[in-house]
Parts: structure tokens; C-alpha cells; sequence
């Protein structure tokens, strides 16, 4: 598994990275991905790090902490061959955000004993306020601190828009910016801030490659979604568009020889400069096993990958407003 610096530290990450949203279970409304099995989902981070994985993306309210529960379990004794990034800001799905110093310090201070460490390699302000920067001194005083306690290594954001993440662009104290990037998502990409991120030694986290599933080859017009899937909740409309989209783009990858759909997907994010990591959700074994072939094939070759960014000069794939918009489709985000 290849691995990439993390912007301007001495961080490592595998270039796969699990993303742990899934794996948290079930949460109240519409704010996940339904059931799940506890010893299905400690045998997939296991599998994950046994192949190379060694990056995985979790945050506070991912299963209200039951994510982070199962990563602390799964590598309590392995602390040191895995890098883990959580994020703070939401107590809850269903509540307000909490961004202040005392909010912020007692978040952390959960998801280090959840995560059974004293440290974490990235900590992540999850969908911040749009101009925190200027309006909340008292947020990035709290990160600093953190830092300077040993409590974190380095500090990123998750941002709902690439619109929200150029204005973090360049800022001495961020390391990392989490963002939507996949097939029908391009707007990173395309605006300009992959470059802008990478001119400053920053780091890209690209979160959804299989654009919540749509771009797996699994969803059919006929799916039907559980009781807790956050997908549910789109417009029947948004969610035709992007089956019609994935069927639109599988066509396309089969004629240049590179399906099945879902690791074109994986790979045509890595292909596009400035992406340090992709974070896939998992929640097996087996698509521990298919995501990491998929990204070990490497780069889509380069007539493709411009082939798809073309694509996005004739149509979108969102459905005005977009719930894709958001960081993650979530109640109050």
C-alpha cells in the first residue's frame, strides 16, 4: 500500500484510508448507515491493517462514539502502526454544535478514551462555522493548545464545500482540509484548490470515492434503503441522478478496459495531483479486500481521467440544492 506525506508534518498515511463512519452503527434519524456487527467490523479494521491500511478517519458522533469504541478496541495494542483522525465540534447528530474552548477540550478528551490513546495524529474540526476563523480566535487558541499538550499532532478540517476550504487554504496551523472528491464530484478539483492546498505543502483528505455508494455498481433503480440510512432522506430525484450518472460513467470506463465501476471509482482519486489519502467507508472484510486491490492498480490512465472531468463541462449531477453540498449529509450539518 502506497503511503503519502500529510501536508507539511512527518506524518505518514497509507494512501487507502479506512473511513469509519459506517462501522459506528446505526444513530437516531436518518444519520447513518444502519446496523451493523461489532465482529464483522473489528475482523474488517483488522484485515485493513494487516494489508497496508494504516490511515483511518473517524470522528465523535460516528455511531456517538461507538466508531471510535471499536478502532480503540481493535489496535489498543498496536497504537503505533496506525495513524487515526477523529473530529470535534458535534456533540451530537441532533443537538447544536458545540465550537467552544470548554466543547472542544472535553470532545477530545472523550474520543482519546474511546480511541484508547493519549494522542491522536490528526484532529479535525468537523463543519465549522463558515468564518470561524475570523469571527472565533478562541478555536484555533484551543487547537493550539492541544498541540502544544502533546494531545494532538497535527490539526485539519472537515468542510462542508470546497467554497468553505479556500479560504483555509494556505493558513500556517492547518494541515489537511477533508473534502467530497469523487467521479461526480469534481468541484476540488476543478475550482482550483487541489493546487492551491498543494502550492502551501497541505494535504487533501478526499472523503466519499463512491459518492455514498452510487458509484459501487451496487445501487440499482429498484434499491431500496434500511431503516437509519442516511440516503433514505435524499429527494428521489437527487438519488436518480446519481444512479443514472454511475450508470453513464460505468459505459465509460468499460470502454477504456478499466471497470468494474466501483475501482475506477477508488482509483480515479488518486490519479488527480494533491490527494494524500481517500477515505472509503468499510464495513468487511471483503471490501477491505476490493478497496485495496482497486487502489494497488494504481492511477486511471490519463485519457480517462480527463475524459470524466470533461463530462462535468456538459452536466451536473446534483440536483439544486444539493444535499452533496454538505460534509455529510447529516441532521444540522
Amino acid at each position: 500500500m502506497r503511503r503519502r506525506r500529510l501536508g507539511h508534518t512527518d506524518i505518514e498515511v497509507s494512501v487507502l484510508a479506512f473511513g469509519a463512519w459506517g462501522i459506528g452503527g446505526r444513530t437516531d434519524g436518518p444519520t447513518s448507515y444502519g446496523d451493523t456487527d461489532d465482529a464483522v467490523s473489528l475482523r474488517a479494521l483488522r484485515h485493513a491493517l494487516a494489508l497496508g491500511i494504516t490511515f483511518f478517519d473517524t470522528s465523535n458522533v460516528y455511531g456517538a462514539g461507538h466508531s471510535e469504541s471499536l478502532i480503540g478496541r481493535a489496535f489498543s495494542g498496536e497504537r503505533s502502526s496506525v495513524v487515526i483522525a477523529t473530529k470535534v465540534g458535534w456533540p451530537s447528530y441532533t443537538g447544536p454544535s458545540d465550537f467552544s474552548p470548554a466543547g472542544l477540550t472535553a470532545s477530545l478528551d472523550g474520543s482519546l478514551q474511546r480511541l484508547q490513546t493519549d494522542y491522536l495524529d490528526l484532529l479535525q474540526l468537523h463543519n465549522p462555522p463558515f468564518d470561524w476563523l475570523q469571527t472565533r480566535p478562541d478555536i484555533l487558541e484551543t487547537l493550539r493548545q492541544m498541540v502544544a499538550k502533546g494531545k494532538v499532532r497535527a490539526i485539519g478540517v472537515s468542510v462542508r464545500s470546497p467554497e468553505e476550504a479556500q479560504a483555509l487554504v494556505g493558513h500556517p496551523d492547518l494541515t489537511a482540509l477533508q473534502a467530497n472528491f469523487n467521479m461526480m464530484d469534481t468541484r476540488v478539483a476543478r475550482s482550483g484548490l487541489l493546487a492551491g492546498l498543494a502550492s502551501h505543502g497541505q494535504s487533501l483528505l478526499a472523503r466519499t470515492p463512491l459518492c455514498f455508494g452510487f458509484l459501487s455498481g451496487l445501487i440499482r433503480r429498484d434499491t431500496v434503503f434500511a431503516a437509519g440510512d442516511h440516503r433514505a432522506a435524499w429527494s428521489p430525484e437527487q438519488r436518480a441522478r446519481w444512479i443514472e450518472g454511475s450508470e453513464q460513467l460505468a459505459a465509460m470506463v468499460e470502454r477504456h478496459g478499466c471497470g468494474p465501476l466501483y475501482e475506477s471509482a477508488l482509483r480515479f482519486c488518486i490519479s488527480v495531483p494533491g490527494i494524500a489519502a481517500v477515505l472509503s467507508g468499510m464495513l468487511t472484510e471483503a471490501e477491505v479486500s476490493q478497496n485495496a486491490h482497486a487502489i494497488d492498480k494504481g492511477p486511471l490512465p490519463d485519457n480517462l481521467v480527463a475524459e470524466i472531468l470533461a463530462l462535468h463541462d456538459e452536466m451536473s449531477f446534483f440536483i439544486s440544492p444539493s444535499p452533496a453540498a454538505s460534509a455529510d449529509i447529516l441532521v444540522k450539518k
